[in-house]
């Protein structure tokens, strides 16, 4: 059954107009390098609640978010810092993996791959929306921000190699200048 001419045409024009506004929304914009990063507050596998603001004029962050806790991807990478995290350790850094998981979700999924360092639940996604990396299907995108001691954003890496996560991030510090650990 076919609609009315006046109808189709409304219907027409309702869906362009529609289509136009969905365009002109604005994407969920990534953090600046240089800008301040954003502050957050979440929850972690081993039973801590971490803060931004508490690092900041102490010690630089690494946030590493990633899709969904249990899938290929994301289970390789978290090896990889377990496994390779001395890497990481030899800079002043405080280096977190970060996603939309329930926090059960992620204590299981620290156990499950011998994550020795924490892995944050942002189960409201505020902080993902706020650093841009919430996709449109509701997981997290794979990047990894790099904030300095200062609280600035130093980089952006939107193309992680989950199986040299570590490593990666080891030289990307080492790059981006960020301190090394004195062994006092």
């Amino acid at each position: 059954m076919s609609l009315p001419s006046p109808l189709r045409q409304f219907a027409r024009q309702s869906l362009a107009v529609l289509s136009i506004a969905l365009l002109a929304l604005p994407a969920s914009a990534q953090p600046v390098v240089g800008e301040p990063a954003p502050d957050f507050t979440l929850p972690a596998s081993d039973g801590e609640t971490y803060r931004l603001a508490d690092y900041v004029g102490k010690q630089a962050v690494v946030l590493a978010w990633f899709p969904r806790a249990f899938t290929s991807g994301c289970t390789i990478e978290c090896k990889s810092l377990a496994e390779n995290g001395h890497l990481i350790r030899e800079y002043d850094v405080q280096y977190f993996m970060a996603s939309v998981d329930p926090l059960e979700k992620n204590r299981e999924f620290a156990e499950d791959t011998g994550a020795d360092f924490p892995l944050l639940s942002d189960e409201e996604k505020d902080a993902a929306r706020a650093y841009g990396v919430l996709s449109p299907l509701g997981f997290a995108k794979r990047h990894t921000v790099y904030i300095g001691a200062d609280g600035t954003v130093l980089k952006v890496d939107t193309d992680v190699n989950p199986e040299t996560a570590a490593q990666d991030m080891a030289a990307t510090l080492g790059e981006l200048g960020v301190a090394r650990r004195s062994d006092s």
